[in-house]
């Protein structure tokens, strides 16, 4: 790792630290843990206060059920992208493609802390 990322491991371990904490608020207001698989989280059903023989507000409940489950999708991606840089950070890993093992540019690193891979190689992926 250059001497660079040494000095700025701490800021980007900061703000992906508040990241996540805002990532799991989000999952926890919309989704739960699969308590068949503590690592993945799954919708919660919206509560059916609703009589059966109300078609118009079930479809509406289902239909932010399925909402709920698209947009849980995409914050349990950026969750584990988020948690995955912290353990590269712990392990003196944090900051380097994963192509080419090279420093990845600081503009970048700003701009998505969780980031895998220098510029040459986003299209890669």
């Amino acid at each position: 790792m250059i001497q660079s990322m040494k000095t700025d491991t701490k800021h980007f371990e900061e703000l992906l630290t508040k990241e996540l904490a805002s990532l799991e608020k989000e999952l926890k207001s919309i989704g739960r843990k699969n308590p068949a698989n503590p690592a993945d989280w799954e919708a919660k059903p919206n509560k059916m206060d609703v009589m059966p023989a109300d078609s118009n507000e079930v479809a509406d409940s289902i239909e932010s059920y399925e909402e709920n489950t698209g947009i849980l999708k995409q914050l349990e991606i950026r969750y584990n992208e988020v948690k995955k840089a912290l353990e590269k950070i712990k392990a003196g890993t944090y900051g380097l493609c994963e192509v080419d093992r090279k420093p990845i540019e600081l503009a970048r690193l700003e701009a998505n802390p969780a980031a895998t891979v220098c510029k040459e190689h986003i299209t890669n992926r």
